[in-house]
């Protein structure tokens, strides 16, 4: 009867007047109605609603009432990134700031649009407070039952898959960023949240109350705020697929560099250890094989994993750091956040909780040459977690080291505020080959679902790029495994193979991965929809390289529409296909002209590499 009842009140809020708010070329519209509610439109098609807004204090009940004042001005960003899927990000929306009374005759609160052309951005700003608790926030989006959506069940982590479904009357009823749906054919749009600071914590999506309800809802936090505050934004990237996967929406609405100098931070390609042998880096000779292979392959990184504080087998860890300078491979060092998953044997422990065990610790490794951190289990998206983690990226850059956050939250927005953040886990990744046998039959599917939903807002830290076998087999082809490192961005790109493997691949597999960007000038999506299939663009310089995913245990033909790139693409052209034949699987050839369309074998890919 509830959900009756509240298909009824939508049908009715259609004939309430509205007010429009447009972005500056007129292609995204948010309508503001009578009830309070807020319609976004993309052209003349329904997106989404947020139904309730408002925030709850310790003093404030959560009754907003909505004021005549509606002021507007103009926001423009233009910045760099050091890594991601652009190295030039500029955008502008037209902001609008619409002002309620709480009933408490303190100063109004606000809410705050940004009407951008790919999307929508907003957050809630009170001035005034004076040891007050932010308890609660109201807001909630309307997504109606039958809509197709690809969300992923609440997770610590992040890791898990994002399966497609009409309905949101699911068992937990709490999901996690950011969520895609498909309010209409070919149009889509994502949900997520962008610059979290240091008095906030994450949220997520629960509809526990009504499944087409799907309300934001902060993780703990317990700090009581005086003076100005406002919540981090809630932000809607809507268009076609490609507009999703190509906008900067989350960095374009989070706060500038704050790393003066940033020449030190150098993306690359990594060689790690875990993936082949499911532990850690205690064995010295394992190690150096690693840094070898790192070496061969003319590979920036090697990544030292868990355990590293106890090395043996012919070395320590000082060997080690000092064995891969020997090679002129640059070093990154695993540590536990200690906060939780702690024991004996998940190492080195405690070394960065405090203030002043941290910056003796990351001196150290700047002393010794160390380029950077990955920073392992982290409790979750509450505040005093996030609040961690701005003073680990702090940190870090102070003493030029790069930072890999692993089992930990999504990116929203601190890749542009701390540059020196070059990946985050919160994938369902490879190493999940290590743990059990869900990722088999899944990958391919998983891999072409990743491109729209998870890597969008953010670097991604899958580890790709299997031709072996870890603990349970893979089953997609030597050519997709190689197209993930084009498909997934992240500025440490972590190359989950074993080296035998690698080195047994032909020579210009090989060439490929030394000369293989980990950050990009420019991203195009020329096709594809989650599950089915991907053909993803990325420019470095002058070089194109094309990754194209098969999503299906049935082979398909991909069309290839050059003309989506500004230019076409000039330069020798290599192609990495698969043929077929499991004893010789690879099919590498220089055609003279791009192709038009490429036929993909079951769990198949390619690149398509162009330039010099």
């Amino acid at each position: 009867m509830k959900r009756i009842l509240l298909s009824i009140l939508m049908l009715c809020v259609l004939g309430v007047q509205a007010q429009t708010y447009v972005s500056p070329s007129g292609r995204v519209t948010v309508e503001r109605l009578n009830n309070g509610m807020f319609r976004i439109l993309c052209g003349d098609k329904h997106v989404v609603e947020v139904s309730t807004v408002g925030v709850t204090t310790s003093s404030q009940t959560g009754t907003w009432k909505p004021t005549d004042i509606v002021k507007q001005d103009r926001f423009k960003t233009d910045y760099r990134m050091v890594a991601g899927k652009t190295s030039h990000a500029s955008n502008t929306a037209n902001r609008y700031t619409f002002c309620y009374d709480n009933g408490t005759g303190c100063e109004p609160v606000r809410m705050v649009w940004l009407v951008f052309d790919d999307g929508v951005a907003f957050r809630y700003e009170m001035d005034g407070l004076s040891s007050e608790l932010i308890q609660d926030e109201n807001t909630a989006y309307h997504i109606p039952e039958g809509i197709r959506r690809w969300v992923m069940e609440w997770d610590m982590g992040y890791e898990r898959f994002f399966p497609l479904t009409i309905s949101g009357d699911m068992h937990p009823h709490h999901w996690c960023y950011p969520m895609l749906i498909e309010p209409h054919d070919g149009l889509f749009a994502l949900i997520t949240e962008a610059n979290i600071e240091s008095p906030q914590s994450a949220s997520s999506l629960k509809n526990n109350e009504n499944p087409e309800l799907y309300k934001v809802c902060p993780d703990q936090n317990d700090v009581r705020q005086t003076g100005n505050w406002h919540s981090p934004w809630r932000v809607v990237i809507t268009g076609s697929l490609a507009d999703v996967v190509e906008s900067t929406l989350v960095t374009d609405v989070s706060e500038p560099c704050l790393v003066k100098d940033t020449r030190w931070i150098q993306p690359g390609i990594v060689s790690w250890v875990y993936w082949a042998y499911n532990t850690g880096s205690k064995d010295f000779q394992i190690v150096k094989k690693y840094i070898d292979l790192a070496a061969t392959l003319h590979l920036r990184y090697v990544l030292i994993d868990w355990q590293w504080d106890q090395m043996s087998n012919g070395g320590n860890i000082d060997d080690a750091l000092a064995y891969a300078k020997e090679k002129g491979v640059r070093t990154l060092l695993w540590y536990n956040s200690s906060t939780a998953w702690v024991t004996e044997a998940n190492g080195p422990l405690y070394r960065l909780n405090k203030s002043e065990d941290r910056e003796r610790e990351f001196q150290m490794l700047e002393e010794k040459g160390v380029a950077g951190v990955k920073i392992d289990f982290f409790a979750g998206d509450t505040q005093p977690t996030m609040e961690y983690c701005i003073d680990l990226l702090e940190s870090a850059a102070r003493h030029h080291l790069l930072v890999d956050f692993h089992g930990a939250t999504i990116p929203r927005g601190w890749q542009r505020t701390w540059p020196n953040l070059m990946s985050v886990e919160a994938v369902y990744g490879a190493e999940w080959y290590n743990n059990n046998g869900r990722l088999t039959h899944r990958a391919a599917a998983h891999n072409c679902t990743l491109p729209f939903t998870r890597n969008v807002i953010g670097p991604m830290d899958y580890t790709p790029c299997a031709f072996s076998d870890s603990q349970h087999p893979h089953i997609t082809t030597h050519a997709h495994e190689l197209a993930l490192t084009v498909v997934f961005e992240s500025a440490l790109q972590h190359l989950a193979d074993r080296p035998e493997s690698l080195l047994a691949q032909p020579d210009a597999v090989k060439d490929f991965f030394s000369g293989l960007p980990a950050a990009w000038d420019e991203t195009r999506l020329l096709g594809g929809y989650p599950a089915q299939y991907v053909v993803l663009a990325r420019r470095s310089g002058k070089t194109w390289y094309v990754g194209i995913l098969n999503g299906n245990d049935t082979s398909r033909t991909v069309v290839i529409p050059w003309t989506k790139l500004d230019k076409m693409p000039k330069g020798r052209i290599q192609m990495f296909e698969d043929s077929g034949d499991k004893s010789s699987p690879w099919l590498i050839t220089t055609p003279k002209h791009l192709p038009t369309s490429l036929q993909l074998v079951p769990r198949g890919g390619a690149v398509v590499r162009i330039g010099k």
